[in-house]
């Protein structure tokens, strides 16, 4: 058995003389295509190449390393070779040669970079290693902390709460609802509508907030007087359809110049928040008037429950209200204080060009109104290292969650958090003035501040399964943790003391929701207002008296007062006997409703155009039926 080598492998012949040489299988080829094959192969330093490399010099065959310094030639056809190593381009031919001659070198290692080309490599610190202790803020407020009115005359609830709805506000929702009642009973809608004064949007107002205190199951039931309700107010106040027709009309702009508005869709003029603007803009600029924060603040977003086909209606996965529309707010931390807020209509144009995240908090802080020196929380969404130099400069101190996918997030692993840490481990990395942390609590928490140094040996409580029995233990925490958890709530806060006693209802209006949202925020903002008068006159009795429900109760009530005391001069004198009238019409065909003696009788329903003035009771009266007389004879 010979083996005989060719371009394309191994080839095995079967031959009898094995001292043959080298010899053309076919003469008859040209010396490129030659075939040749192996004899003498007893020789003990004879070895054939088990493979042919493709690559040409890329590598060498160890086999023939140790022959690379002797001379082979290629042998000839009538050569006679001695049994030495062949040359490895013995197997190739020329064309084969001549490309690998002219493919350019292959390097699969590269240069390995030394640490001096880029400078020092940045290496997280440990919580026992020093920390330089960033320079503190000096606290230049615009004004004095705390309310900014005249805290020394006397403030009801219904004083506060006119703050926020002043006398001019409450004038133009009044003009442009009666504007759009006129608009709806133009456009053929069927409904009583008498002219809206003072007087009836405040008895309006405060039965929206009777609606926050008491619930039932359906709207109707707060004007049912029998068992189990047994409710005299709001019925002895305002009927269900005169309430129904105020919140069926209720309108925040000018109706007209929402037609103008409408005209302008799908250009660059188009106002989306034009509806809402004039209570919008008011109780805004009212927000910042009355109060100053004090120096921890905090920025968050905040959701209107909704679930209307509105392209501004957001979904927010990790708040307890998923779906509705989404609002920026900076509120201060210790109190819940909405100080200011707006509203996300959607992508546009960046103020900044810095994207939203950027853009929302330069927008939520004008600082020539807010002064400098605040410490500003924010949570992963809003943190990065550009905004945070960006507010340094300005003197205002950052701190916050932040991503470790962020740009300007250290990526070195150099002393890095192990996978499996201990909880309370630290590690931390300075870059100028921000600061860096990772800590390990459950899991692992990143943080980036401008206004903490790493660690200072402070603990935080955590309760912790040990053999079985759940202990409360002591855990090292960095500073900026600690103080993120206690001052990062603000917002929160808000949210929850909007939740309490919410004004929110059902409506198929969206402007209609932020009229109810606006009012949460008025009333939550009075009573803030409240108790820091309190606070300030230092009277233990009436300290006590800061509840949340009593002062929406004790609002409501002012309201029916302050809507009694605006009622004309000369009043018409009220009906005090019993007499039949005729309902009031809009139109030609007379109104008519259920006789409320035939229901109870539980005959058919009879509807009747009649009704007793001073009990407000539908009942049949003609030639047939008597349903009045016998009424008030039962009666």
């Amino acid at each position: 058995m010979k083996k005989v080598f060719t371009a394309e492998g191994v080839l095995d012949i079967l031959t009898t003389d094995n001292s043959a040489n080298l010899f053309p299988i076919d003469s008859s080829s040209d010396e490129e295509d030659l075939v040749y094959s192996y004899g003498n192969t007893s020789d003990p330093d004879f070895e054939i190449p088990t493979s042919v490399s493709d690559d040409g010099d890329d590598e060498e065959d160890p086999q023939l390393s140790g022959q690379a310094s002797s001379s082979t030639s290629r042998v000839g056809p009538c050569s006679s070779a001695s049994p030495a190593q062949p040359h490895p381009d013995l197997f190739q031919c020329k064309d084969t040669q001549k490309k690998r001659k002219q493919k350019a070198p292959h390097t699969s290692v590269r240069p390995k970079r030394h640490r001096s080309d880029s400078g020092p490599e940045e290496q997280w610190h440990n919580r026992e290693d020093e920390d330089q202790k960033p320079q503190p803020l000096r606290f230049v407020p615009a004004r004095m902390p705390g309310p900014t009115f005249d805290t020394t005359s006397s403030w009801s609830p219904l004083s506060l709460f006119q703050l926020f709805f002043s006398s001019s506000v409450v004038c133009a929702l009044i003009d442009n609802t009666n504007a759009n009642a006129a608009r709806r009973l133009r456009a053929g809608r069927k409904f009583i509508w008498k002219e809206l004064t003072v007087k009836d949007f405040y008895i309006f107002m405060a039965i929206i907030i009777f609606t926050s205190l008491v619930r039932v199951h359906h709207a109707s039931d707060y004007w049912r007087k029998s068992w189990p309700y047994n409710f005299s107010f709001p019925g002895d106040k305002m009927t269900r359809c005169r309430f129904e027709s105020i919140l069926w009309s209720l309108h925040l702009s000018n109706p007209q110049e929402d037609e103008e508005n409408e005209k302008k869709k799908n250009t660059s003029e188009y106002d989306r928040l034009f509806k809402i603007k004039p209570l919008y803009t008011d109780i805004v600029t009212a927000c910042q008037t009355y109060f100053q924060p004090r120096q921890k603040i905090s920025i968050d977003e905040q959701m209107v429950a909704s679930k209307a086909r509105n392209s501004m209606k957001r979904y927010q996965k990790d708040k307890p209200t998923k779906w509705g529309y989404k609002l920026f707010v900076l509120a201060d931390s210790s109190t819940g204080y909405t100080w200011n807020f707006f509203i996300y209509t959607g992508k546009n144009l960046s103020t900044t060009g810095q994207g939203l995240r950027y853009s929302s908090v330069m927008d939520l802080l004008p600082f020539s109104l807010l002064g400098k020196g605040y410490m500003l929380f924010v949570d992963h969404f809003y943190t990065s290292p550009t905004l945070f130099k960006d507010l340094s400069s300005k003197n205002i101190g950052c701190c916050g969650t932040i991503r470790k996918t962020c740009v300007g997030f250290p990526q070195t692993t150099n002393n890095d958090l192990p996978k499996k840490a201990e909880r309370g481990d630290i590690r931390w990395l300075r870059r100028g003035n921000l600061l860096f942390v990772k800590w390990m609590d459950t899991r692992e928490v990143t943080m980036c501040s401008t206004v903490h140094t790493a660690f200072s040996g402070k603990t935080i409580q955590r309760r912790v399964k040990s053999g079985g029995v759940w202990q409360t233990k002591s855990i090292p925490a960095p500073d900026s943790v600690i103080d993120y958890n206690k001052h990062m709530g603000g917002v929160d806060l808000s949210d929850a003391l909007i939740s309490y006693y919410s004004v929110q209802q059902k409506s198929m209006k969206w402007y209609k929701k932020f009229f109810y949202h606006f009012m949460d925020i008025a009333t939550v903002n009075s009573f803030i207002l409240y108790k820091e008068l309190l606070k300030l006159r230092k009277d233990p009795a009436s300290t006590g008296t800061a509840d949340h429900k009593k002062f929406k109760e004790q609002l409501a009530e002012e309201m029916l007062e302050f809507a009694e005391c605006s009622t004309p001069s000369s009043p018409p004198p009220q009906p005090l006997t019993c007499m039949p009238e005729f309902y009031e019409s809009a139109d030609d065909n007379q109104t008519r409703k259920y006789c409320r003696r035939c229901k109870d009788a539980g005959f058919a329903r009879v509807k009747t155009p009649i009704y007793c003035r001073r009990c407000q009771v539908p009942l049949c009266l003609s030639s047939t039926r008597n349903c009045f007389k016998e009424w008030h004879d039962a009666k």
